[in-house]
């Protein structure tokens, strides 16, 4: 077997469990199973519009106002896009702004849209935004695009920088209450109980305990023998802050990158 067949087959057998939003879970699985593995999919979050667009819709219309724009994710992107076609807004109206998209997929989205992107930090977290905009924004103006529930680390340190920054809605995130029977089950059944959970954010962390029954139930019978696999720092910062493991975490912080570590860590996966 050539070195090509033998990656392949490397995680022949192993079931991962993949939680990601159902319409955004297809790029890790397809990952995984070209590497051999048993994907099981069941959404830890459900993406949905916000409760209202009316801010975001403001924001669009004095586009010309701001100096700068920062988009954290591709469901920014597309919440961006929506309105754009909805309101009647052109690429060419945002072509005085520098762009600063996280990560290369939020990029790319933000590219399709005819966008140009300025900065793409180096690694994709909010600390590594703020220090590229460092000695940048003072006495600018800027709009940030992100989810409803957010860290609070980009506008507040840019508000330090004298920056004036403006926060919207794109979109927000819930726990899918159709997940929670099927999880549960999944992972009480020692036949079915995946070897690898993945987490790819915060909110998955945070749903999944949910979807678990909460903080106050006890993780531990559910957890065991299983390995938690984390896209980078902050999501596996909230692993810990439930008092769970992090076995796996993402040097890169991307699918590409989780599904390497995940490739890395498989000799530990074999053995458990």
């Amino acid at each position: 077997m050539n070195t090509v067949e033998s990656e392949k087959k490397a995680l022949a057998g192993v079931r991962v469990l993949v939680g990601r939003a159902r319409h955004q879970a297809s790029k890790l699985s397809a990952a995984l199973k070209a590497l051999g593995a048993d994907v099981i999919e069941i959404p830890f979050i459900e993406i949905r519009p916000p409760r209202s667009y009316k801010p975001l819709d403001t924001a669009l219309k004095r586009v010309s106002e701001y100096d700068w724009l920062i988009l954290t994710s591709v469901n920014g992107v597309e919440a961006l896009d929506i309105r754009m076609r909805r309101l009647q807004i052109s690429p060419e109206q945002f072509a005085h702004l520098r762009i600063v998209a996280i990560g290369p997929s939020t990029r790319k989205a933000t590219e399709n849209l005819g966008l140009k992107v300025s900065i793409m930090p180096p690694k994709y977290v909010a600390e590594s935004v703020v220090e590229s905009l460092r000695g940048k924004v003072g006495g600018q103006r800027v709009l940030l695009v992100r989810a409803a529930v957010a860290r609070d680390i980009i506008p507040r340190e840019l508000r330090r920088m004298g920056a004036s920054a403006d926060v919207v809605e794109a979109y927000e995130t819930v726990v899918p209450a159709s997940s929670k029977k099927r999880l549960q089950s999944v992972m009480k059944d020692p036949n079915r109980k995946p070897q690898v959970v993945t987490f790819t954010s915060s909110s998955t962390v945070r749903n999944f305990v949910e979807l678990l029954g909460g903080r106050e139930q006890r993780l531990d019978n559910i957890s065991d023998g299983v390995r938690f696999a984390s896209i980078g720092p902050i999501t596996s910062a909230t692993l810990r802050e439930f008092g769970l493991p992090v076995h796996v975490e993402a040097a890169e912080y991307t699918i590409a990158g989780l599904t390497r570590a995940i490739l890395a860590d498989k000799q530990q996966i074999l053995h458990r």
